[in-house]
């Protein structure tokens, strides 16, 4: 029996098939390897992003041990001064032997950690805008008020922006308590009232503030929460800037900033040092605004490199002025 002879063109055709049938599995396989190749790298960077986190949890963690130690080497004295130890910043610290992962030979794979710590009461607290009465109403505090209209006039911005923020301070005042255990008498209650400021961008909730006025301001304010109700935050005067210090006072920058250069270690030892050091130029701190000398709260900026994924954050820890020298984790915000 003889072998049948196909076509010339149906064997053609029989070729595309099977170059078409291989051109598809080969489209498969790869389509599965590069499913399988995103899963991998997806898997990674949940890896990077949680050692990143532990790597600034740590951080935040070492901050608050150190604020710590320095409060309990000498419990009975809690002055802040910008020489402390807690202000020494760590600088790119290597953290190649502390993370779990597979090492190549011939694989850079760079593991850092970097921060430091500030005083946030070197800042002007926003929140001090509003204050509190005795018969528990919330209303403007006319000396912080123009303190602040004084820094904003220091950094060359709108000073009119200073009774608007406090107006909106007392509008959006937080669901606290006056000391009395009573809610304030112009606090509005409910759920209809506006979300009380946490962060510096919140004032770009007041008409007239701009990103380029908060990134002036960034470095000079900040909002800090009160222990109670009728509580002021005050301005730790050996931590605060040439700027703020010329807020709080009646002297000029260049005079707060001559101040700062003639006493370089900036230890005033209580308010009433202070005081008394500017009085001898016939300055004052104005009456009404609260200064010291010892802080309670401060920011712990972060970074964190572990090979392609980077992780900048900002804590704010507060330290108690107990015997134990408590400190706790106030917010933590990534960047």
């Amino acid at each position: 029996m003889k072998p049948v002879k196909f076509p010339a063109r149906q064997r053609g055709v029989a070729v595309i098939t099977a170059l078409l049938l291989t051109a598809l599995a080969i489209t498969v396989v790869a389509s599965l390897f590069w499913q399988q190749q995103v899963q991998v790298r997806s898997m990674e960077n949940q890896r990077l992003r949680l050692q990143t986190q532990w790597a600034m949890r740590g951080m935040v963690d070492f901050a608050r041990f150190w604020l710590r130690q320095e409060c309990l080497s000498n419990p009975n004295n809690f002055l802040t001064t910008a020489d402390g130890i807690w202000a020494t910043p760590i600088e790119e610290a290597r953290l190649d032997d502390y993370v779990d992962r597979e090492k190549v030979d011939t694989e850079k794979f760079d593991a850092t950690v970097s921060g430091r710590a500030l005083d946030a009461q070197a800042r002007f607290n926003i929140i001090n805008l509003a204050i509190v009465t005795a018969a528990g109403e919330v209303v403007v505090s006319q000396p912080n008020v123009q303190a602040y209209q004084r820094l904003l006039a220091n950094l060359r911005l709108d000073s009119s922006l200073a009774q608007a923020t406090a107006d909106a301070v007392v509008r959006t005042w937080p669901k606290l308590r006056a000391p009395d255990g009573k809610t304030p008498a112009n606090s509005t209650g409910g759920g209809s009232e506006p979300v009380a400021f946490t962060q510096v961008d919140d004032l770009l909730a007041v008409p007239g503030y701009t990103p380029q006025a908060i990134e002036k301001l960034r470095d000079f304010i900040i909002v800090l929460p009160k222990l109670n109700v009728g509580d002021m935050t005050a301005v730790n005067v050996n931590t605060a800037s040439p700027e703020v210090l010329a807020a709080i006072t009646d002297m000029s920058v260049s005079e707060a900033s001559a101040l700062t250069l003639s006493n370089p270690r900036k230890k005033f030892v209580d308010g009433p040092d202070f005081r008394n050091n500017i009085k001898l130029n016939n300055k004052a701190v104005i009456a009404g605004v609260e200064v010291d000398v010892k802080s309670r709260y401060f920011l712990t900026v972060i970074r964190v490199r572990l090979d392609r994924a980077a992780l900048d954050a900002v804590a704010l820890v507060n330290r108690k002025t107990d015997p134990k020298c408590t400190t706790s984790l106030v917010w933590l915000r990534e960047n």
